[in-house]
């Protein structure tokens, strides 16, 4: 396979995260045929497996988590110093926060009451937008940080994300976390090639065919873009990564907007733990966001939401446009992912409205929010949530 080049997955990325993904030449995958009795139609008439999540049993972990409806924010205007995020603020904002949302007296405590030594920890970071607006590394390396103090090994945590290019291009690499696991679902060799020597994409190894989002829509690849989106189909499979290898995982999102709402917790984590997402963006968006979370290997594994609000954007996300990134001060922090988010949206709504990028709040930017609700994964009613304010 011809090797990529950086210029070239660059021209991807910003095509990705605006949604306009090529189409052309690849048939798609044959479709199975157990889902009779387990779809569920989409208000706007489009089926999904859904019902698939529904079945399996909740546990003790499974979303909204040990404390749903309630969100702790802080706030630290030296958090950011020359557009730089700073770790040391950072971990003073982390630390605070992880004690006034589980009550504890001791940072320790904190963490356990969430993870422990004997399980594989998995950090969910987004690195989407490239350089300007990734998860910051004063953030991870904060968490980092703190799991270490709490008994965890570096050698139990992994970085992960979808794409393992982005991560390293954004400095998610061997030399700024030693001794941690960097992975992600789609994979370039050396040489830059998304094939083995049999012709079977890295990507494609990384997948759990046993785990997977149904949706009654599709869309053709072409060659150039089939290796972001591993297969083409009515099938988005979930990575390995969260069904497998990892026993729970911290979400770690960033403060930014996509158009009129939030690309936050239940984003992150749709898009981020699936294939084939391009099919999904126009037709279902709010719908994946919230359903993919309800499945089993989301649903019982996230176990906190740690949002990088420390710099973000009110206008060009997902992707990065300098023009529209600034500097929020903010870090949310929660195991509800709906409240999380609702909060989240609140504070970039409200910024958008005082640069005039919008008017006033739209209920429509809250659609994904509310499906989630009725799964049962959080709060998305604002009156019914318990909103924490701090000053670090």
């Amino acid at each position: 396979m011809k090797k990529e080049s950086k210029s070239g997955r660059r021209h991807f990325f910003k095509l990705a995260a605006l949604g306009g993904l090529g189409m052309s030449i690849m048939s798609p995958l044959s479709l199975r045929t157990s889902l009779a009795g387990t779809l569920a139609q989409d208000e706007d008439g489009t089926k999904t497996n859904i019902k698939d999540a529904l079945k399996h049993p909740r546990t003790e972990n499974s979303m909204p988590g040990k404390y749903p409806g309630k969100v702790v924010k802080l706030y630290d205007p030296e958090s950011v110093v020359d557009d730089k995020p700073q770790e040391v603020s950072a971990y003073k904002m982390l630390a605070k926060g992880m004690l006034m949302l589980t009550g504890e007296a001791e940072l320790e405590d904190a963490w356990r009451q969430f993870v422990n030594p004997n399980e594989i920890i998995g950090l969910k970071v987004n690195p989407v937008a490239g350089k300007p607006l990734s998860t910051s590394h004063a953030v991870t390396k904060s968490i980092i940080r703190q799991l270490k103090e709490a008994g965890i090994p570096k050698e139990n945590i992994v970085i992960w994300d979808r794409r393992e290019m982005q991560l390293h291009e954004t400095g998610y690499n061997k030399e700024n976390y030693p001794g941690i696991k960097i992975q992600g679902t789609e994979q370039q060799d050396a040489d830059g090639g998304f094939y083995d020597k049999e012709g079977i994409l890295y990507g494609d190894k990384m997948i759990d065919k046993d785990w997977y989002y149904w949706a009654d829509c599709e869309q053709e690849y072409d060659a150039y873009t089939l290796p972001y989106m591993v297969n083409s189909g009515k099938y988005s499979y979930f990575s390995k990564i969260c069904t497998q290898e990892v026993d729970k995982i911290i979400n770690v999102p960033i403060l930014k907007n996509a158009g009129p709402t939030v690309t936050l917790c239940l984003k992150n984590l749709a898009y981020g733990s699936i294939t084939n997402t391009g099919r999904l963006h126009k037709p279902l968006w709010s719908e994946t966001c919230a359903e993919v979370c309800a499945f089993p290997p989301l649903r019982d594994k996230v176990v906190l939401n740690i949002v990088d609000g420390l710099r973000g954007c009110f206008e060009g996300g997902p992707g990065a446009n300098p023009q529209f990134i600034c500097n929020y001060h903010n870090m949310l922090i929660g195991t509800d992912p709906v409240a999380v988010d609702r909060i989240g949206y609140d504070i970039v709504i409200a910024k958008r409205i005082e640069e005039g990028v919008q008017e006033e709040d739209s209920p429509r930017g809250r659609k994904f929010m509310k499906l989630a609700e009725k799964l049962e994964l959080g709060v998305a009613d604002r009156e019914k949530i318990e909103l924490i304010e701090t000053e670090v």
